[in-house]
Formats: structure tokens, sequence, C-alpha cells
């Protein structure tokens, strides 16, 4: 189209095309003698015979054909008067098939001739534009028309609507209407209310409502169809409030609401579960006189079935049914999937006969709606009794085979599923793609992968085109069972056949490379689905801000929670509690208050699952009051606390040794039949053990193990810990012994508070005793188990074998701390090594540790005593400093 703008007076200047428009104006208004020449110019127009023109239009169109536009095309065209003949020109127009190459002639017509074309040929160019759907040089086209004091004539505005609608383009239609209003034009009545059929099927309200009411502005009476039409829209768009408003206006302009728009009220109220509001619109056509037909009984009926007030479902059906010959076939349908859907069977059955008795062959739609209940709740065996009954009444379809495929594949009888495939095969009904979709994700589920693939790979050869969601649980199966090259080859194989992947399966593509540790490809294919211009969905937006999180990257996790608000999405409560959860995890819980009061002011309402995050929040960063009342607000808000709540708020009040308090929750958990687990018994016995309420903690042990709950290491090591601190040594070694006849493998932290309790009692011998089986076991010990056994083994004389520990510890790689040093060189200086104690004194000073008073008066006496007086002097002279630096605090 750009070649075409250079062309013609049109496009020279502004200027130029006023100057123009006006002087065609000027002769219009004039009774000079170019006024009466162009008169009689029209006069013979109109009286020349067409079909003298048809030679000069086919003649022309041939020029047109001939080539490509230029000169030599244009010479060909100028030996035609185009001037004197303009219905020649626009059966031109009208024969012209390329929107593109009508615009050109156009153009040059406009510019060869001099003159303003007629309103005819603008309004035959543009039913040229709709038909070919070429709607680019539509508002200048506009334009130039209202200089010329021309409008688009009804025709060719709907016919421009229409092409518009059928290219998607409501919202262009939209605009088109809104630049023939500022351009005065009065776009045709049935533009409008084909524009606002079409706005409403695409869930387009605001602008379907825009013009609506432009429509009134200039003059339109509005139906009562199209008050039904809107009200329709905003009602099934939740936005009662606007819908009741339309009504209300309705009732204003004096227009009666006729059975049709009440039907519509009841249904669409009725959906988004204003069910009194149905029923006030039920009893009111009935007040203004209009008789409810089958539609308005069945609708009401179906409406109340939803909601599971099935007693003035039936008394309605009843009232329907009373005296009828015969019987509303869909009445009895929808009364059928409500009892079923309730689980009254039964009363399914009695009906299902009750159709029989009035002389109605239940349908295969009856039946269909029948065993889609009972594949809702489950029942297989039922199911397949039906089917076969079912055979005597209505032939199966397509639909009742899927029904059927999916119970069984659900409940595991693939076998089943595979022979009812072959008998609808025998039938003639082959699979569709939704059969094949129901099999192929069931299959993948059941990680029954292989026989998946084949069947996908069989389906275009019975003529089934694999679709969107056919990949997308094939990919996801792949991606689950770790078969992730598969996966992602098959998501290559879908974009070459053209199927443009969704956020969903990227998710899945997301979710599974993080899960088997593949996080480079898991940022690779977010980045990808970028690139490809796919826009994320908040459930992609959650999985992967949960994967980052899990892999520890917290930073990115974070920066995701703030990429969902950029991508406009709102975060959800879901969205919260994958923050809280990781940020908990990475130590900083602090932040869950700030969290927990953003999501209020958001307004997202707490789930289950979003007050136990919070609650553990709260719990780790030491709020413990504040999630005691979150544990409260729970049981008003109507969410029952589950065994992670209790867990988590037990946990917290033991670890602040509010002991009573946690016991108070653990029972009131008990008298509410929650299943307690081995975390919340254990939080308990570490909570009385470390106070020194020995006998609750094993009290508490007793019971677990009465509950049938076996403690796990860490219950174990709580017990010891307790024992070993209050200096029940034996009980402990007699608790050690029973953890290992109970198949329970100690860890290091067990053996290390063994170690550390022995050493403790100054039984060092026993705590090495435990260290050499520690070694057996394979368990390398920590650097405080390192640092205990060097100390004890130094303190009972054993200064070789600690020595030896000691240089092992550092090869190793190990770091000494202060208190294993200060241990060794008390321990050598002992054991007469004064040279070997000077030697760890010097590292330790070395490495930036301090060496304690003690430690420097054992040493400078050993030193002293094997005449080392060198380095007895700098250790005395440590010593002077330790004891002004002590001195200057003291005064401070």
């Amino acid at each position: 189209m750009e070649r075409f703008l250079c062309r013609g007076l049109v496009f020279s200047s502004n200027h130029n095309l006023r100057s123009l428009y006006s002087s065609s104006r000027g002769f219009t208004s004039s009774s000079s003698g170019g006024f009466d020449s162009i008169e009689k110019g029209r006069s013979y127009t109109e009286q020349t015979d067409k079909d003298s023109l048809k030679p000069i239009v086919n003649d022309v169109c041939r020029i047109l054909e001939s080539g490509k536009w230029g000169p030599d095309l244009e010479a060909s065209l100028s030996s035609f008067d185009h001037k004197s003949q303009t219905q020649c020109m626009v059966g031109v127009l009208r024969m012209q098939k390329d929107p593109g190459l009508a615009l050109t002639y156009f153009r040059w017509v406009e510019k060869s001739a001099g003159t303003v074309h007629s309103q005819e040929a603008y309004n035959t160019l543009l039913m040229i534009m709709a038909s070919g759907n070429k709607h680019d040089n539509l508002d200048q086209v506009l334009e130039e028309m209202s200089l010329a004091g021309y409008g688009p004539s009804n025709t060719a505005c709907i016919a421009l609507v229409t092409s518009l609608i059928k290219s998607k383009k409501l919202t262009k239609a939209f605009d088109l209407i809104q630049t023939m209003r500022k351009l005065k034009f009065r776009p045709a009545f049935s533009a409008y209310t084909t524009l606002i059929g079409a706005l409403a099927d695409a869930h387009e309200p605001n602008m379907a409502l825009t013009m609506f009411h432009q429509m009134q502005e200039i003059g339109y009476e509005v139906s009562v169809q199209l008050f039904t039409t809107l009200v329709r829209i905003f009602a099934k768009d939740g936005r009662l409030d606007a819908a009741l408003s339309l009504l209300e206006e309705m009732k204003s302009n004096s227009i009666d609401a006729d059975l049709v728009l009440y039907n519509v009220c009841i249904d669409c109220f009725g959906k988004v579960g204003k069910v009194d509001m149905a029923w006030k619109f039920f009893h009111e056509m009935k007040a203004q006189g209009l008789k409810p037909d089958d539609v308005t009984y069945t609708t009401m009926i179906g409406v109340l079935c939803k909601v599971n007030r099935l007693d003035e479902a039936v008394e309605l059906f009843e009232q329907m049914d009373h005296g009828r010959h015969v019987p509303c076939a869909y009445a009895y349908n929808t009364m059928i999937m409500g009892y079923g859907s309730a689980g009254k069977f039964d009363e399914v059955y009695k009906l299902l006969e009750k159709l029989r008795e009035k002389g109605c062959i239940p349908s295969v739609i009856t039946y269909n709606s029948i065993l889609t209940c009972l594949r809702k709740k489950g029942r297989v065996d039922e199911a397949c009794k039906l089917f076969e009954e079912m055979k005597k009444d209505a032939e199966p379809n397509l639909t009742t085979y899927n029904i059927l495929i999916d119970m069984l594949c659900r409940s595991g009888r693939l076998e089943m599923t595979y022979d009812l495939r072959d008998s609808m095969e025998t039938l003639g009904l082959f699979p569709n793609v939704q059969t094949v979709n129901i099999m192929i994700d069931r299959l993948c589920k059941a990680q029954r992968l292989n026989e998946a693939c084949q069947i996908f790979e069989s389906m275009e050869k019975k003529g089934c085109k694999p679709d969107r969601v056919t990949f997308c649980s094939l990919i996801d199966g792949l991606g689950r069972e770790g078969k992730l090259d598969e996966a992602y080859s098959l998501y290559e194989r879908m974009l070459d056949l053209g199927e443009g992947p969704n956020a969903v399966v990227y998710t899945s593509l997301i979710r599974n490379f993080f899960k088997w540790g593949r996080k480079e490809d898991g940022h690779k294919v977010f980045k990808e689905m970028t690139r490809r211009g796919c826009n994320p969905d908040l459930t992609l937006m959650n999985t992967y801000m949960d994967c980052v999180f899990k892999m520890g990257e917290v930073e990115k996790g974070r920066a995701l929670f703030e990429e969902i608000k950029a991508q406009a999405l709102v975060p959800d409560v879901q969205s919260y509690s994958i923050l809280v959860h990781g940020l908990i995890k990475a130590g900083f819980a602090k932040e869950t208050y700030h969290l927990f009061y953003a999501m209020k002011k958001q307004g997202c309402v707490l789930d289950t699952l979003a007050y136990n995050t919070v609650i553990d929040g709260f719990c780790k960063s030491g709020k413990v009051n504040k999630a005691y009342q979150l544990l409260e607000e729970m049981k008003t808000k109507g969410y029952p606390p589950t065994v992670v709540t209790y867990g988590s708020v037990i946990d917290g009040l033991a670890k602040i040794d509010r002991l009573d308090e946690a016991y108070m929750l653990f029972e009131e958990a008990k008298a509410k039949g929650i299943q307690l687990n081995v975390i919340i018994y254990s939080s308990l016995i570490d909570g009385f053990g470390k106070v020194g309420r020995i006998d609750e903690a094993y009290l508490i042990m007793e019971e677990m193990m009465q509950k049938g709950l076996t403690p796990n290491v860490y219950t174990w090591n709580c017990l010891l810990d307790a024992l070993m601190k209050a200096d029940e040594i034996n009980e402990a070694l007699v608790c050690f012994n029973s953890m290992k006849d109970l198949k329970c493998t100690p860890n290091v932290v067990t053996y290390s508070i063994l170690i550390n309790g022995l050493c403790r009692a100054r039984k060092f011998n026993k705590a090495f005793v435990f260290w050499q089986e520690m070694q057996k076991q394979g368990l390398s010990p920590s650097v405080i188990t390192y640092t205990t056994m060097i100390s004890g083994l130094a303190k009972a004389g054993n200064v070789v074998e600690a020595n030896g520990l000691f240089q092992k510890f550092k090869e190793k790689g190990g770091v000494p701390d202060s208190a294993s040093y200060n241990a060794l060189i008390s321990g050598l200086s002992n054991a007469d090594k004064a040279l070997d104690a000077y030697r760890i004194f010097e590292e330790t000073r070395m490495r930036g540790c301090s060496v304690n008073v003690k430690s420097c008066v054992v040493l400078l006496e050993a030193l002293q005593r094997t005449e080392n007086l060198e380095q007895a002097a700098i250790v005395g002279a440590v010593l002077r400093e330790a004891a002004k630096s002590q001195h200057a605090t003291k005064s401070l």
C-alpha cells in the first residue's frame, strides 16, 4: 500500500485537498455556467444506457489486470474519459477483487480528472475494502469523505463493521464507530447491534455498554433484545450490580421485559450463586402475566439442583410435569443430574422409569448425564452395568465411550479401557482427540509411558491430529519420569506442527527440569518462553518461583515475586505462601511479619496452607504470640487447624520454654482427633528435656511409642541430650542401647552428645571408645566433637592421643577454636611437654585465637621447671598484658 501513498491530490498536502473540496463546493452553490455544465454532465451520465458502458468497463479492467502499475498502464488508462463517465469508474471499481489495485485506480482517476469523487464512488471503495478485509487506509478515506461532505452508506458501514468482526478485530471495529462519530457520521443501526452482539460473545462488556449508550445518544431506539444481550454478558462476568442497573434503566425507558429476558436473568444470576435473585425473577415474571415455559422451569430447576436445594427443585419439577402427556426430556435430564450430583441414585433410577412409563424412551443424553454423575462418585461397576442396559434404549455415542474410558482409566482398569476402545471402533466410532487425551493422560499418571507414546504415535494413522492437550499430557508424563530430553524433543515437535505451546506446557517443562536437578535448563525454558512471546500466567510464575526457592536461589526468588507484579499479574495467596516459605527456609523468617500484612492489605483470603506457612514463619522468628493468635483466627474463619499448624505452634512454644501452653495445645489436638506425628512428640521431648523435666520427657516418649509411632534419630538425640545435661550418664547409655535395639541408626549428633557428656563427666576413656565407634561407622566428627575429644584426652593426660587427634583434625582442613588450643596447651604443660605446649601457644596467637590466663600460668610453670627461660619470659609478658587488660576493663 505504501507505493500508493504518494499518488493523487489527496496526498499532496492538506491545503491542496481543502482547496479542491472548496472549489468543488463553490461550483455546487453557484449559478454560473460551470454549475450548468456539471449538471448536464450528470444528466447525460444518468441517461446513458448502462449497456453501452460495459465495453468501456471491461476494457479498463483488462488494462488493470495486464501488469504492474506503471507509466505504460497509466498511459493506456488515459485514453478513456474518466472525468465525464463517473458511472464507468464506479463500474470498474465494482469489478475489482484486489482492494489495493482498486485504491490505486481510485487515486489515479482522482488525480487525472482533477475532481473529487462522487459519494457513490467512495462507498463503492469502502465496500471493496470491506469484502477484501483491507482496512489500512480506512480512517483516511473516511476523513476525505467528511471533508467532501459525504457520509458512508448504511450498507457500507455495516459491511465494514462485519468484515472487522469476521477478522476478529473487535477493537478496530469499535474504533471505527468512534471515528465515524468524531467525523459527525451516523453509523447504521445494524452496525451497532452487530458489534454489540460480537462484543458480548467475546466477553467485552465495557465496550458493548459504550456502544449501547452511544446508540441512545444519537437517537436510535433500543429494544428489549439489546438489553437482554447486555444483561447476560454482565451477569456472566459476575458484575451483577451493572446487570441490575441495566434492568432499572430498561424499566425507566418503559420497556417491558419479555420471557427471554426473564429466562436469561434466572439462568445468569443462578449460575453465579444468586439463587434467591433467580427465584425473585421467576415469581416476578408470573406476576407480570408471563407464563413460564419449559426453558424457565428447567433453568430454575437446574439452579436449585446446583446448590443442592433438591426439595424446592423437586416441587418445581412436579409442578411443571403435572398433567403433561408429553414429558419435557430436558427437565428430566436436569433433575436426573441434580439427584446424581447429590449421590441419590435410587431417585435417579425412579425418574428413569417414570420417563419410560410416560412413553418416552430415555435418550443418549439422559444416560450420559447419569454416567457423568457415576463417574464423579467413582461408581465404576454400576456405570458399566448401566452402559449395558443403555443399549436397549439408546445407541451409545462418542461422549458415552469417553465418559466410560475416563472412568476406567481413573480406577486403574486400563485393560478394560483397551477392550472398550476396540469395541467402539468395531461399531464405527473411532476415538477422537478427547478420547486419546484421556487415555494418554491416565497412562502417564499410571507411569505406563510406553503405552502412552504408542497411542500418541498411532494417532495420525487413525486420522486424529494431536492438539495442545495431547502434547502437554505426554510432555508432562515424560518429564515426571525424568525423561527430560524426550520431553523437550516432543516440545520441539509440537512447535514444528504449528501447535504453539501455552503457559501449561512451559510450566510442566520448568517444574520437571528443576525437579531433576537441571536448573539451568529450567531457566533457559523460561527465557525461551519470553522470547517466543508467550505470556506467563500466575500458575507458571508461582511454580517457577517455588522451584527457584527450593534450589536455594533466594534473591532470584525475591526477584520473581516482583516480576509477577511487573507482568500485570496480581500475586495470590499461593504466591505469598511460596515467598514466605522460601524465605523461612533460607533463614529470613523475620520478614514473615511484613509479608503477612502485605498479603492482608492486598485482600488475599488465606487458606489453610497460607495460614500454616505464616504461622511457621512467626514461630521461627520468635513471634509465637502472633502465631497463637493466627491459630485462633483460623478456627473462627472456618479453617480447622491441621497437624502442621499445631506442630509449628507447639514447637515454637517449646523452644521458648512455655511448655505448659505447648502441652495444652498438644492435648487439644488429640481431643480433636488429629493424628499427631513424630515431629510434634519430638518437639515436646526436646522442650521438657532442656529444662530438666526428664520424667515428663520420658512419659511423652512412652506415649508416642504406645501410639505406634517410631522415634526417629532426632527424637532419641533430644532425650539423650536431656539425660547427659542432667548428668544421668548411665540412663543415657541405656537409652543409647535401646535406640540401636529399635534399629534407629545413630548419627554424628548422637555420638557428639555422648562424647560431650562423658567428657564433661570426666569419663574420657569411655568417650574415646565412642569416638572410635563413630569412626568405624564412617561418620565424620564435627568441629565441636573434635574440640571436646581433644580437650578430654588432654585433661585425662593422654596428651599423645590428644596431640595426634589435633594434628589429624588440621590435616583434614579443620580449623581449631580457642577451646581446643587451650585444652592442648594445658594438657601438654601438665605432661611436662613444655616446648610442645609452647609451639601450640605460638600457633594459637598466630591464628588470632586467645590463650586464657589459666593456660598461660600452667605453661609458664612448665617452662620454668624445664629452664626454658626465654620462652617463659614471652609467656610472662603475655600474662602481664592480659592482667593490664583485665584491670582496665574493671576500671571502666
